[in-house]
This record gives C-alpha cells, structure tokens and sequence, in this order.
C-alpha cells in the first residue's frame, strides 16, 4: 500500500498535515509524545530496578541460626525396585 509513496508524497503529505494542524498543535503535539517516551522510559527503568532488587533478595542464600537443616535424600529409580 505505501510501496507507491516516493519523497514527494511524503513531501506533501507533511505539507498538509502542516496546514490542517497548524505548526504550534504539531509543536505541542510532539512535545507530549517526547513527554510519553520519557514516562515510557522511566517505567522500564524501575521495573529493571524492581526485578534486580527482587533477584538480589533471591540471590541470598546465607543460611540462618535458626534454619533447619533438610535431610537429604535420594530417589529410588524403578529399575533398582524391580531388581531387588
């Protein structure tokens, strides 16, 4: 579909958008889509912060006076029943 559009198209296509919108509605218009971007920006920001936090929290395995030891124990395959 806009495999037909040369530079001259999107020449006038940009002239009236100017037209229709005016140049301070295009201005404000691309200063609230900088102000997205930023806000966009930001948020991934402090969801890679949050889930750094949350692996570091993960990440500590210091064990605790307190921490009970599990005992350990291994699993039985079914070849070793049937053998016995």
């Amino acid at each position: 579909m806009f495999n037909n559009i040369g530079p001259m198209g999107i020449l006038l296509i940009a002239v009236v958008v100017l037209v229709l919108f005016g140049r301070g509605k295009i201005s404000s218009l691309m200063g609230e889509v900088g102000k997205g971007i930023t806000a966009f920006k930001r948020g991934v920001d402090d969801g890679k912060k949050e889930l750094e936090s949350s692996a570091d929290e993960l990440r500590d395995v210091t064990p605790t006076a307190n921490a009970a030891v599990a005992p350990v124990v291994t699993p039985v395959s079914t070849e070793a029943k049937d053998k016995v």
